[in-house]
């Protein structure tokens, strides 16, 4: 038992630097041990974007909002802070040249997210609490407010966020140009199916009431007009699901194969490459699974398979090898290294693999017009 009493002022920074008086002349024991609940906060928040889920990131940290800066910030580090939020899916990762300079200390530089942190405060960084001066420009981003319950990340139960709740979608309020609108936000290609009567279960979210009216060339479901609350008699019977094409987002490009050229990511419809900045095999594996190529063979920079065109999506990729998609590995910037076309990343990957026991044993398969044989 604690015999001292503590007597803080309430602006200390922590408690061992609180006052205490001498041993108090309370009879004690654990029948009188003090328990306390505290208010979980919030630890980041976006702040002038056009929806609670959009924004300049901003991290509390010791009592004060400061920002990130956005050397290296990726969908990587966009996906930590949208589940945070619980906003959806990341569709896009800012400067502060699209969503508006704050002011404050610079908390974060170059953060270092996998995609699977519970909160950003835990990811990596190069510098942490860092109050410099930033190169870049202050993080932002763009999450969807939109999500597809189900046994992928594109297919399942529409669910739509409104006033911080999840809603669920009536099909009669629900057509083939929205779906269009959602698979493309979700980055997910076109949409293959749109199923009513609760395809993918009932699920507990409440029931939206407005009927969406996109017009099919929206960017976000967010942006399309709605209607007045509808009169249709909609349960959760009538929940409405979506089957989007989960298209291809890497390529390989200038080989003599599919499995095998310069890498190309496909972000908000534009194809892009990748920088060399230690570009290796770990990157490539996993390239080379995510475009069923087998094993893979080399990592190859200098545009040894002809330099690109368009963006330069990423400078220095960080993969741990078992990402499901090149998109969901982190990268950061480096300074130090000029990103030029000249500098493009490539891929070689066998077309061959083993189904065995092990990556060196097993029944020989060939990847042949697309096919294992």
């Amino acid at each position: 038992m604690w015999t001292q009493e503590i007597q803080c002022r309430g602006n200390e920074s922590q408690i061992h630097l609180c006052p205490t008086s001498q041993s108090h002349e309370n009879n004690c024991s654990h029948d009188n041990d003090v328990g306390l609940v505290c208010a979980e906060i919030i630890h980041v928040r976006l702040v002038n974007g056009n929806s609670p889920c959009s924004g300049t990131v901003e991290i509390l940290h010791r009592g004060q909002w400061g920002t990130v800066c956005d050397d290296g910030w990726d969908l990587a580090d966009a996906a930590v802070v949208c589940r945070e939020l619980d906003c959806g899916e990341p569709v896009d990762a800012l400067s502060d040249a699209q969503v508006g300079l704050e002011s404050g200390p610079i908390w974060m530089n170059n953060a270092v997210c996998t995609g699977s942190e519970s909160t950003l405060k835990k990811c990596g960084s190069v510098i942490w609490g860092f109050q410099g001066v930033c190169q870049s420009k202050s993080a932002g981003l763009i999450c969807s407010g939109i999500r597809l319950v189900g046994d992928s990340r594109c297919s399942g139960r529409l669910e739509i966020l409104h006033d911080q709740t999840w809603m669920s979608v009536c099909d009669t309020a629900f057509d083939q140009q929205d779906a269009e609108v959602v698979c493309r936000e979700l980055d997910c290609g076109a949409p293959v199916q749109v199923l009513g009567a609760a395809a993918f279960g009932k699920g507990d979210a409440q029931m939206r009431t407005q009927e969406i009216q996109c017009r099919g060339n929206e960017s976000q479901i967010h942006l399309c007009p709605t209607s007045p609350p509808h009169k249709y008699n909609c349960s959760h019977d009538n929940n409405v699901g979506l089957v989007c094409a989960d298209s291809v987002n890497v390529r390989l490009v200038g080989g003599h194969s599919r499995c095998a050229g310069r890498v190309e990511v496909l972000h908000r419809g534009q194809w892009g490459t990748v920088c060399d900045a230690a570009w290796d095999m770990t990157e490539a594996a996993v390239v080379c699974r995510e475009l069923h190529c087998g094993e893979p063979v080399d990592a190859v920079g200098d545009a040894y398979f002809g330099p690109g065109s368009g963006p330069i999506w990423t400078n220095h990729m960080i993969c741990t090898g078992s990402e499901t998609t090149l998109k969901n590995c982190g990268s950061f910037l480096l300074y130090d290294y000029d990103c030029n076309h000249d500098t493009d990343a490539g891929v070689i990957c066998s077309g061959v693999r083993l189904v065995g026991g092990s990556r060196c044993s097993g029944r020989l398969e060939i990847l042949h017009d697309q096919t294992w044989k």
